[in-house]
């Protein structure tokens, strides 16, 4: 069974062809659906096993980057998301897709509670947009479905509002002791460091994390930006493979499914 992937667009997202093409590059069905489309029951999430939350500026970044969406979303579909999580479902958030995500609670979701915000995505420490790209590393504790068996990883952010911060240091402490963080940016020795190599200056230098199932993942870098070797800043430097890394973590989603649902 080719799994089908729900990827969201519509209201300033603009990464959805690339995601799309992404899944469908692992080997699943990935259409774009209207987030419309779906609150008026036009389209159903029991129809799909994946669902992306794209890139973009949802909603022209309004109050805050991703808060229109999350709220729109939540108060429209909450129950129904948290029906297709409970069904042992997978989404993943990309970079806005992962600011809505956290404001709607949706992660990290301790002790199963899908609706209560602990973390939060805000303006960089820089004070601007950050356009780079950015080493990370992956986390071996992590639950997390989309980077099982990844090491590092090399991919480009672009966000004003990126830096991952917590409420207090409690909750930095659940994440770590639950292994809810999936990635970490580092220098290009694997080695955490302070800017440029984190852009943003999020604590701890957290990229991504994961609810306790491992299901539900939001990282801020664009894994759907790096596909192919002409995607890679070096590409006519360096020997680069076909394939770009990026490509994994929709692989690893595709072949999770494959296996269990």
């Amino acid at each position: 069974m080719n799994p089908k992937a729900l990827v969201l667009t519509g209201f300033g997202i603009n990464c959805d062809m690339e995601t799309q093409f992404a899944f469908r590059l692992a080997g699943a069905k990935a259409e774009r659906v209207h987030l419309a489309d779906l609150i008026n029951g036009k389209r159903s999430l029991s129809e799909f096993q994946v669902m992306a939350f794209p890139g973009g500026f949802s909603f022209g970044d309004d109050i805050a980057s991703g808060k229109v969406l999350a709220n729109m979303v939540r108060y429209n579909l909450g129950d129904r998301i948290q029906e297709f999580i409970s069904d042992g479902n997978l989404i993943i958030g990309i970079c806005n897709g992962f600011q809505a995500m956290v404001k709607m609670g949706l992660l990290p979701a301790f002790d199963g509670n899908y609706e209560k915000q602990d973390v939060t995505l805000t303006f960089n420490d820089s004070g601007r947009f950050e356009d780079r790209w950015v080493h990370l590393k992956g986390s071996l504790n992590s639950r997390c479905v989309f980077t099982k068996d990844i090491d590092r990883i090399y991919l480009p952010v672009r966000h004003g509002e990126g830096k991952f911060v917590v409420k207090d240091d409690a909750v930095l402490e659940r994440l770590k002791s639950g292994n809810h963080i999936a990635f970490r940016y580092v220098d290009k020795n694997g080695n955490p460091a302070g800017y440029p190599s984190n852009p943003n200056g999020s604590v701890d230098n957290i990229a991504g994390i994961c609810d306790k199932t491992g299901r539900v993942f939001g990282m801020m870098p664009h894994p759907e930006a790096f596909l192919h070797r002409t995607n890679h800043p070096a590409w006519t430097r360096e020997n680069l493979p076909e394939e770009g890394a990026g490509a994994a973590i929709f692989r690893n989603a595709v072949e999770y499914v494959k296996e269990n649902l």
